[in-house]
């Protein structure tokens, strides 16, 4: 991921209430069974700080997530970057629609590039790693917990 590329936006429409897709997005135990079962701590407000390791294969990424805008029930954006490593971007999840569906639009944006010798940060492993939590992961999560 280069911070020359043009931001990774995925779009997903849910048939689920914003409120609902509001609360997956921001609630720690429901962010574990979709997102990261291993977050530590989370919370919906600017300012907030959690740090969590990921591991793959042989490699490890200790997660560094900062809130840095919260429109409760609208978006939230976190500044993500590993712990470790050159990088630095953004994320956003921001939320639209009404009572029976709603649809999310993930932007990351990348501010300072990251490592391009890392299968893991290459723009395509980001790409497909969105899309496998935003499409799959989350969408299969609010279908079985609509509630």
């Amino acid at each position: 991921m280069k911070d020359k590329d043009k931001p990774v936006v995925i779009e997903q429409t849910f048939e689920v209430s914003i409120d609902r897709l509001w609360k997956a997005l921001t609630e720690l135990k429901q962010m574990r069974l979709w997102f990261f079962e291993n977050i530590e701590a989370f919370e919906p407000n600017v300012g907030f700080e959690t740090r969590f390791i990921v591991e793959n294969e042989s490699r490890v990424f200790p997660h560094l997530w900062r809130i840095t805008e919260v429109e409760p029930g609208k978006r939230i954006t976190y500044n993500w970057k590993y712990e470790g490593y050159a990088g630095n971007s953004f994320v956003t999840f921001e939320l639209s629609g009404g009572d029976d569906c709603s649809k999310l639009t993930l932007t990351h944006q990348i501010t300072e590039s990251f490592p391009q010798d890392i299968p893991e940060f290459r723009r395509e492993s980001c790409e497909e790693g969105w899309k496998w939590f935003i499409k799959q992961r989350l969408k299969d999560y609010l279908a079985a917990n609509n509630s």
